[in-house]
């Protein structure tokens, strides 16, 4: 049985590999997934700069009220739709999609299927 040490492993490999070929630039930045046990996080990132364009998580004053549990497909939607609508107000409409390492699935499909019904491009 592989334990969870090994598995998050496994994923920061994956994570490496995929980051070999993807790199945010100003003109299309990089939308990161993180997911978590509790909740799930999306960044959009200029590595040219080394900046944190814009944020969202389950763990925002906008939608602690609507989402009792951070760890659901419905709460990964909400913040696919939040970081996309943040990313268009800064005025960002294309991206890279950076899956972290995880599978496209489940939670994290959810979040880039959201973003790109608000707007994003990727």
């Amino acid at each position: 049985m592989i334990n969870k040490e090994d598995r998050n492993l496994a994923r920061k490999r994956r994570h490496l590999r995929v980051r070999k070929r993807i790199e945010g630039t100003p003109a299309r930045p990089r939308l990161n997934v993180y997911r978590s046990n509790k909740h799930i996080y999306a960044q959009v990132i200029d590595d040219e700069h080394g900046h944190t364009l814009v944020s969202a998580s389950t763990l925002d004053k906008e939608l602690r009220g609507e989402v009792e549990n951070g760890a659901t497909v419905e709460a990964a939607r909400k913040v696919g739709e939040l970081v996309a609508k943040r990313a268009l107000e800064k005025g960002v409409k294309t991206v890279v999609f950076d899956r972290g390492g995880y599978l496209y699935h489940g939670r994290v499909r959810a979040l880039a299927d959201a973003a790109r019904e608000a707007g994003l491009e990727f």
